[in-house]
């Protein structure tokens, strides 16, 4: 998340500020001057953030006061494993589900953890998902597996799902 410094200190009047500038002030250029404003970002918003920088601290003060709810499905279609998962970050997949996120979750087109991980080739993901019981069955809403979805230049994938690795 970025944040910019404004570029007039928050102390100035607006009459400092047109001394300071050079900028003749009168009623109808001082009414252009809008107060100083703080935005505030909904705690959803910021944990998803921090799930996709991989901010193991700040997601564990979410989750230990309670602020968000592992289940909730963002804008991007999914929750928060899967933004684990696409970050690519184990250390912070393990962390959410050790605070509860369901391995066997769905995003919006029916893609689990395993899909994703299958998918975008993190094969140290997908052994850590599958260790815990996730079932490479499980269809997607286009008839895939997880094992569909893997490149067939990823060789340590085929092999973890057993597919026959051409050479």
């Amino acid at each position: 998340m970025k944040y910019y410094q404004c570029p007039v200190p928050q102390t100035m009047g607006m009459k400092t500020y047109a001394d300071k500038c050079g900028v003749p002030l009168n009623c109808k250029s001082s009414a252009s001057l809008k107060p100083i404003r703080s935005v505030h970002f909904p705690n959803d918003i910021l944990f998803q953030d921090y799930v996709r920088q991989g901010e193991l601290e700040r997601i564990g003060l979410f989750m230990r006061a309670k602020r968000v709810t592992l289940d909730t499905m963002y804008t991007s279609g999914m929750a928060a494993i899967h933004e684990a998962v696409l970050s690519g970050n184990l250390e912070c997949v393990k962390l959410l589900i050790q605070y509860g996120a369901d391995i066997h979750q769905r995003d919006e087109e029916g893609w689990t953890p395993l899909h994703m991980a299958c998918s975008d080739g993190f094969p140290q993901i997908a052994r850590y998902l599958l260790s815990l019981g996730a079932d490479p069955e499980l269809e997607n809403e286009c008839g895939e597996r997880p094992r569909d979805l893997i490149d067939p230049e990823n060789k340590e994938l085929l092999e973890l799902f057993g597919v026959a690795v051409n050479d």
